[in-house]
């Protein structure tokens, strides 16, 4: 391994670096693990935070040139917890919100991904059946716009509706990967999108 503070090239149970005498124990290293950990989730939720502040103030992150900044920056943990504490609520401000920027960016490709109003109306009637084809076709355009902006995805709907549906007996985690795939991708394509309007 190497010492995370000087770099030297140490044998892995060294407790100590002999370079500059850094702490390399294994609770060293499980904690410096659990700080980065709580970091990135930290961020992640600081960023969820903005994302419904500004939406409440008025303010839907629209650049001083007109043009409309997508948010790239979303993450699976703040989904989860901000779920959770809101009891749900979240969960469908963050679909209203992914299928708004989207939309926005994958303009022009024949496409529409359907609003909130129509995911929650069609997955009753549906019993939830139309909740996996939204999730589908998310992931299929998703997909299909990436080569817009000089990408490929190796996930498409196909991937997401098997992790939907065969995840699930995997302890339950299938949907949570399924949603990390449209979160990561949907993440890149309205990245692309900034960057292309240099917004």
């Amino acid at each position: 391994m190497f010492c995370p503070k000087c770099g030297k090239n140490v044998p892995d149970n060294t407790k100590f670096c002999p370079g500059c005498g850094a702490d390399l124990s294994l609770g060293r290293r499980a904690q410096n693990a659990a700080n980065k950990a709580f970091d990135a989730t930290e961020k992640e939720l600081e960023g969820a935070v903005r994302e419904v502040q500004r939406t409440f103030n008025g303010n839907n992150g629209y650049a001083p040139n007109g043009g409309e900044r997508l948010t790239d920056d979303r993450g699976l943990l703040a989904y989860i917890l901000l779920s959770i504490i809101t009891c749900g609520i979240y969960s469908y401000y963050f679909l209203y919100k992914m299928a708004h920027d989207v939309n926005i960016a994958c303009e022009g490709d024949g496409e529409e991904t359907a609003g909130l109003v129509a995911f929650i109306l069609l997955s009753l009637v549906t019993c939830g059946i139309y909740a996996w084809i939204w999730y589908y076709k998310l992931g299929n355009r998703l997909a299909a716009n990436a080569p817009r902006y000089g990408m490929t995805f190796q996930e498409n709907g196909t991937t997401v509706l098997m992790w939907l549906l065969f995840g699930s007996l995997l302890c339950g985690i299938g949907p949570f990967i399924a949603m990390n795939i449209l979160i990561k991708n949907s993440n890149r394509i309205c990245n692309a999108y900034n960057r292309q309007f240099n917004l």
